[in-house]
Parts: structure tokens; sequence; C-alpha cells
């Protein structure tokens, strides 16, 4: 891959991450703040986000494995989708923010497979090429966190609205730089599909595997204590005082990176069931942490759940496609890596995103919120499935890249 593809597909990324972490993280401070919505209500805007990763199969094997070239519909997805952002941004309630919300993140949640897909394609070798284009959209998501806690301080200044604006302005941009990426053609056209073919479901076939079966339903149950952070964890570090807490989140993503370079060490030494539990342990112990933290004397213990997400992230969720790869015949990798997306951002999620709402919305107090008892409520979850992953699941050895 030439030095200026690789630049340019940087670029692509960096701008596609930092459009998603920038009104993502602080969008539930900036719903119950400024637009006054309750718990329910902001689980219900995060759930966008699940019916955006269950429809995406739909439209990239409808559409973009058909029809358009890659980088084209990439571009009108984030020139409307530039709209849908500021038209979010500047919402006077919640009636009005969701339906723009909704229908961002159903033409959004494709283009993570859209920019993978002009990636690999500029690729002669994706497995040590990838690693190197992707960790630019982990730096923009850390950029769009700093720039909001740190330089522009739309939290303290309660303009979150803002956020919108800035990524409304970063999509636009995606959207005409997208039309100069390298062409990428679409990989089934003329072809007849089936809604099998479509959803992947040819790969249904690992689930009588029993260990990957086993793994498969602990994937979509540990996302429901997930949900939790994703929706709550920026309103509760507010709430409790934490300054810039949105540019502290960041350092979340930071040790994504560290512990993604451990994790090939992590899954030699203790082969993957131990690499899952650690992960599964992670969520747990994060959520311990933000039940007896503060933002006083006990602030590192705030600051310490939030720099375990690489642990979280990396060792059960990047594991798992490790793992689900390991699994499947090279025929199906890809329809495998689409079933567990869809069954993890999709259903797992839908479900988590839902039950965070209501477990928040029945801690309201009257000056905020029990945080105590909310975070409980996912920590004891994650240990619950940890322990029956532990009992079910047999160890596996899992081959790595050099």
């Amino acid at each position: 891959m030439k030095t200026k593809i690789q630049i340019q597909l940087s670029f692509m990324m960096f701008l596609e991450f930092f459009i998603w972490g920038g009104w993502f993280v602080t969008m539930g401070t900036f719903l119950g703040s400024e637009l006054k919505a309750d718990a329910e209500s902001i689980g219900t805007a995060y759930m966008t986000q699940a019916w955006g990763a269950i429809i995406a199969p739909f439209i990239i094997g409808l559409i973009a494995d058909r029809f358009f070239s890659a980088q084209k519909l990439l571009g009108v997805i984030h020139i409307f989708g530039a709209l849908l952002l500021y038209l979010a941004g500047t919402s006077d309630d919640f009636s009005q923010f969701y339906p723009y919300i909704l229908g961002y993140m159903i033409i959004y949640m494709p283009t993570l497979a859209l920019v993978n897909s002009v990636s690999f394609n500029q690729m002669t070798n994706p497995s040590k090429q990838f690693a190197k284009v992707r960790i630019w959209g982990t730096i923009g998501w850390i950029i769009a966190g700093l720039l909001i806690g740190y330089v522009f301080l739309w939290e303290s200044k309660g303009l979150l609205g803002s956020t919108f604006t800035m990524t409304s302005i970063a999509s636009a941009i995606l959207g005409v730089y997208s039309f100069t990426l390298p062409d990428t053609p679409p990989p089934a056209k003329g072809q007849k599909s089936s809604l099998r073919d479509i959803l992947g479901l040819e790969s249904i076939g690992l689930l009588k595997d029993r260990n990957y079966l086993i793994f498969f339903i602990s994937s979509i149950l540990i996302c429901i204590p997930l949900a939790f952070y994703y929706s709550f964890a920026n309103i509760f570090l507010n709430e409790v005082g934490m300054e810039n807490a949105a540019g502290n989140m960041s350092f979340g993503q930071i040790s994504e990176v560290v512990f993604m370079l451990l994790l090939p060490l992590f899954l030699g030494k203790y082969g993957m069931k131990k690499t899952l539990i650690f992960g599964m342990l992670a969520w747990a112990l994060r959520y311990a942490l933000f039940a007896y933290g503060d933002a006083g004397s006990s602030v590192w213990m705030l600051f310490t759940g939030i720099v375990l997400h690489g642990v979280c992230y990396d060792f059960f969720f990047v594991s798992g496609q490790i793992f689900t790869d390991s699994k499947a015949d090279v025929k199906i990798r890809s329809a495998a890596q689409g079933l567990i997306t869809l069954a993890t951002y999709g259903v797992g999620m839908l479900i988590g995103f839902k039950i965070a709402g209501s477990v928040v919305e029945n801690f309201v107090t009257p000056t905020g919120h029990d945080w105590k008892s909310i975070w409980l409520v996912p920590a004891g979850f994650a240990v619950v499935v940890m322990i029956l992953f532990f009992i079910t699941f047999k160890n596996e050895q899992v081959k790595t890249e050099e």
C-alpha cells in the first residue's frame, strides 16, 4: 500500500470516528441538562445505535454491495448526515431531537462497514496494514473528547449542543472528501442474493459448536452492562462534579490502544477463556469503582474506572472477534463477523440501553441520582455473566498474527 493511500485512508478513519465520538459520549448529558429529558428518554436515544446496527446489514447487502461504489455512498451518507446532526443539535426538546438522531444512526452505522471496505480494497496484506489505518479512528475519537472537555469547555458552559455543530462540519468535510478516495466498486454487482446472504445467516452453523454458542450468548448479555457506560457515564461524571469529564473519558480510548497491543500476549499466555473472563471482570470492577468513587479524595477510583475501558473492550469484544475468526471457515468469516456484530451492537445493546434507562430512572433523587445503587446493578450483572461463562466455557488456544 502506497504512503499516499495510507494517509488518505487514515484521514478518512480519523474523521469517521471523530464524528461519532464528538457527540455520542456527551449526548446523555446534553439531553438531560439542556433538553431536560428523563433517563428513559436518554436510554431511548442511545438505542438508536442498536437500531442502526440492526438495519445496517440490509443497507450494505442490498445497496452498497450491489449498486454503488463504497466511497461514493460514504460521501452521500456523510453529507446528508451533516444536515441531520446540525438539526439534532438545534432541537428544542426530545420529541424534536429523537427523529433526527434516529435517522442519523440508521445511515451512520453502515458507514463503519463502508470505511473498512474502502480500506481493505487498497491493501495487499490487511492483517498487517489495517491496524496502522484503523488506529487513526481511535485517535479521532480521543481528539474529539479532548476538544470538548479541555479546549472548548462545552460541558462546564452548558453548550453541548455545539458538539453537534462541530461534528456536522466534520461530517460535511468527510462527505466531500470521500469522493476523492480510491474507487471501491460494488463487489456483488449484478448478483442475486437472499435474505440469508444479506444477514450473514450462513454463519449460523457456528452456533452448533457448544463453546461458541456459550460465547455468543455471553456476548449479548455482557452488552447490557456495556450500555450503562455508553449512555450514562458522562452524565454521572458531570453530576458528581468531575471537571472536563468528556476529556477525561478520552483516556479510556488511550488505554484501548495500549491494551490492544498487549492482547496477543494475554491470548498466548492465558488462552481465550481467561482473557475473556479478564474482560468481564473488568466491567464489574469498573462499575464497583464508579459506585464507591467520588470527585474528591476518591477521584482516583473514577479515573481507574475510565482507564479500565481498554481491558473491558479489548479483552472481551476484540478477543471475541478473534475467536469468531478462528472458528469460521474462510468462506464465511465476513458473514460470521457480521452476525456477532448484529448480535452485540444490535440485539445486545438494544436490550442494554432499554434496561439502563429504566434502572437510572428508578433511582432518581431530589438532588440528582443514587449513582451507587445504579452502578451496582451492571456490576452485579457482569459478575453473574462471568460466573456462568466460567462454569460452562472450555478453554481454547487461539493462534494470533505475529
